[in-house]
């Protein structure tokens, strides 16, 4: 496969035409479905379902548009790394990283360098953690900040001076809203949304203990901005961080920890034996200081 061909496999998935494809690329259409048809004689399978207006992608075709993103998307932050001018630092550092209040450390280590380097660019991505890792793991971003519990044994991190902590974010009228902290049996009977983190699960299964199989799950979710609006519209209670959604004294919600408290830690992890880009490992060295 060329990265060309990619390219264009790309446009015609977005513009779901071939003639939107070819005039977005700079090519004629018989080129362009030529190239098509030659990517699936070559693969051995179907990626389009042609339709009298659109093109649809087959499951093989999405599985392919997600490959050809982070493909080419890793062929453009190398290039990118490599066309950086010597004389001054310059580049790209991408972070990923699960919602939390520490993004605030990273943020000033990364203002700091920005201000002493302007021409360094930051791009974040925002996933749960098997979503960054498998983006180290690919080479798309330089560092993942990491929320316990996780296994980190396959990379190289440092831990970062601050806490989470466990909560439970509701509407300002709920009878919960009285109380200081949630314990366990506050918990029965309510409607909850959850991240679907695995390990995040097993850290709420403990604090609950025998009582955890008697929860009522309404819905997970894998970012909090989302669930956050369902807790506002009435729909349940969010077992979540604090300071991720904000909840000012006239907004509508307000967060509450659990009790026993749970903290957690995080960390900053990378891909053991990287060769880091000039503009990454300053900002590995700006951030040690800052920790």
């Amino acid at each position: 496969m060329e990265l060309r061909v990619l390219r264009y496999f790309l446009a015609v998935a977005r513009e779901e035409t071939i003639s939107g494809a070819a005039e977005a690329m700079h090519v004629t259409q018989p080129t362009l479905s030529r190239q098509m048809m030659e990517l699936e004689e070559e693969l051995g399978k179907t990626l389009f379902v042609r339709g009298k207006r659109k093109i649809f992608l087959t499951e093989e075709g999405m599985f392919l548009r997600k490959r050809a993103r982070e493909i080419v998307a890793l062929v453009e932050k190398t290039e990118a790394e490599f066309s950086a001018p010597e004389e001054c630092l310059s580049g790209d550092v991408h972070i990923g990283g699960g919602e939390t209040d520490a993004m605030r450390l990273i943020a000033r280590a990364a203002h700091k360098l920005q201000r002493a380097h302007p021409r360094v660019a930051f791009h974040i991505f925002s996933g749960n953690a098997e979503d960054v890792m498998e983006r180290i793991d690919r080479g798309l971003v330089d560092f993942g900040i990491f929320i316990e519990p996780v296994d980190l044994s396959k990379y190289d991190f440092v831990r970062l001076p601050v806490k989470d902590i466990w909560g439970l974010l509701m509407r300002k009228n709920c009878p919960l809203a009285a109380r200081e902290a949630i314990q366990p049996n506050d918990l029965l009977g309510l409607p909850l949304l959850v991240s679907r983190q695995a390990l995040v699960k097993n850290e709420i299964s403990g604090w609950m203990g025998d009582r955890h199989s008697q929860l009522h799950i309404v819905a997970t979710y894998n970012l909090l901005y989302n669930a956050s609006l369902m807790v506002e519209e009435g729909m349940g209670y969010a077992l979540c961080l604090d300071k991720i959604v904000r909840t000012p004294d006239e907004g509508p919600l307000c967060f509450r920890p659990l009790k026993p408290k749970i903290e957690v830690g995080l960390s900053v992890a990378w891909k053991k034996y990287q060769v880091f880009s000039k503009a990454a490992e300053s900002f590995l060295e700006y951030l040690k200081r800052e920790i």
